[in-house]
């Protein structure tokens, strides 16, 4: 009897939870250069709908203090995620491995820091302006990650996952020439949710698709804005929180694109949202599968070797004919040549890995994570109690598959010079993220 009694108590401290969510508003209160999309610096006209910063604080029973942030903006850069890091563990005593700082890659948000930073070419008062809304989000993110922390509160955790017809594999849409690429897509929406005995505090979901609906001048967060404004809606009282997955290749289409469409694309876009909050109300109104703690962390490191880049001759010998962006990269390279005595040969790559108990594990990869690294690890690891996500930490680079890297394209090759990278990465690319997502695996083992 006194170890049926022992087994029930450690069942039950390993089954509690505390938890609290919070949001904290960063839309802009002024006209500011837009993210996401290179060429023309892209001014603010009008706001469509607010944009959130949101965060999950959970607190196991043995005390220690996870937090996942999403965020409305395209991503986060090294030197944003430096000051985000040491700010929640000086004030809030988070440790960088239990904090996951994702993205929604959102497409019409404010520029901030040195994200993209080769993108854009502003005028004076257009980084005036970017400087003072990095510096308001800066303060944002502190003040989310306290206030999540403040609200913990036993809870209960549960998950399920549905489906979604949005996202299409957009490098089949690129004209005849990409028609052989793979159409590879991940039509699932995992879902978590966060109650306290009848009330839903918090609504986690998320999906593999560019936030790329929406392409004008107004600040929003794209369809998976409305699609949580739609579930805040559904369901009163709870913070819904998306989370990017891997998404890398894949928009929402049909897109409208073209001169005074933006009333018909946001219409489109408020429909993929609709479609997405959707797939999420069923998955609440049905039956989830409890989370049990305690979290289990663990980050990791690898390194993601990048071919030979172009000669420094060459490069100079270029540049004078090119103009915008291409310019900037190529006079990029000939910096790190003569500060260097060479362009950088490999790319640091941090992966984070999250085991709820034995039943449930969360892997966050970072940078634009194509989708085959989603249906690969939920294949090794649980097609039905894995989450994979991209877009955490620096939004480094486009992060292909070898079959990606292979068939060659934008996510695969020729993106590369805008995120600053001498060139693609070699054939060793998976390999080295695999492995380092089993290395953790492993670790979080009990």
């Amino acid at each position: 009897m006194k170890w049926i009694l022992l087994i029930l108590l450690t069942t039950s401290v390993h089954a509690a939870w505390q938890a609290g969510a919070a949001k904290a508003d960063i839309t802009p209160t002024e006209s500011v250069p837009l993210a996401g999309y290179g060429g023309k610096t892209r001014m603010s006209q009008r706001v469509e709908h607010a944009i959130w910063l949101k965060a999950l604080a959970l607190k196991d029973a043995s005390g220690a203090t996870s937090v996942l942030v999403t965020a409305d903006l395209v991503g986060l850069s090294d030197k944003m995620i430096a000051v985000i890091d040491k700010n929640a563990l000086e004030k809030h005593g988070v440790a960088r491995e239990r904090l996951i700082l994702n993205s929604s890659h959102n497409h019409s948000c404010p520029v901030t820091e040195d994200v993209l930073w080769l993108y854009y070419e502003f005028t004076p008062e257009e980084a005036a302006a970017k400087d003072r809304y990095t510096a308001m989000v800066y303060a944002k993110y502190d003040e989310v990650i306290g206030k999540a922390i403040a609200s913990l509160a036993p809870s209960e955790l549960a998950f399920e996952q549905g489906l979604a017809g949005v996202a299409v594999n957009r490098r089949r849409s690129r004209g005849p020439e990409s028609r052989a690429f793979g159409g590879q897509v991940d039509q699932d929406v995992p879902v978590i949710t966060v109650k306290a005995g009848n009330d839903l505090k918090a609504i986690v979901f998320g999906y593999s698709c560019h936030t790329t609906a929406l392409g004008g001048l107004s600040i929003n967060g794209d369809y998976a804005g409305f699609a949580q404004l739609n579930l805040e809606k559904l369901f009163p009282g709870s913070v819904a929180m998306f989370v990017q997955n891997c998404g890398g290749d894949a928009n929402p289409l049909p897109r409208i694109r073209g001169k005074n469409t933006d009333t018909e694309a946001t219409s489109l876009a408020s429909k993929y949202g609709d479609i997405l909050a959707e797939a999420v109300r069923q998955v609440i109104v049905g039956t989830l599968k409890p989370l049990n703690g305690p979290i289990r962390v663990a980050i990791g490191e690898t390194e993601l070797e990048l071919q030979p880049g172009i000669p420094l001759d060459e490069l100079k010998q270029r540049v004078p004919n090119l103009t915008g962006m291409p310019k900037r990269e190529f006079e990029h390279f000939i910096r790190q040549y003569e500060t260097f005595g060479s362009t950088p040969d490999r790319v640091k790559y941090p992966v984070q890995v999250w085991r709820f108990g034995p039943d449930f594990t969360f892997i966050a990869l970072t940078g634009e994570t194509v989708v085959d690294y989603s249906l690969k690890f939920k294949a090794a690891y649980g097609w039905n109690n894995t989450w994979v996500c991209g877009y955490n930490n620096d939004l480094l680079s486009y992060v292909p598959s070898l079959r990606v890297l292979k068939e060659g394209g934008y996510e695969g090759v020729t993106g590369m010079f805008e995120y600053g990278h001498r060139a693609p990465y070699t054939e060793t690319v998976e390999e080295r993220i695999t492995t380092k997502v089993e290395e953790l695996m492993k670790a979080t083992v009990k």
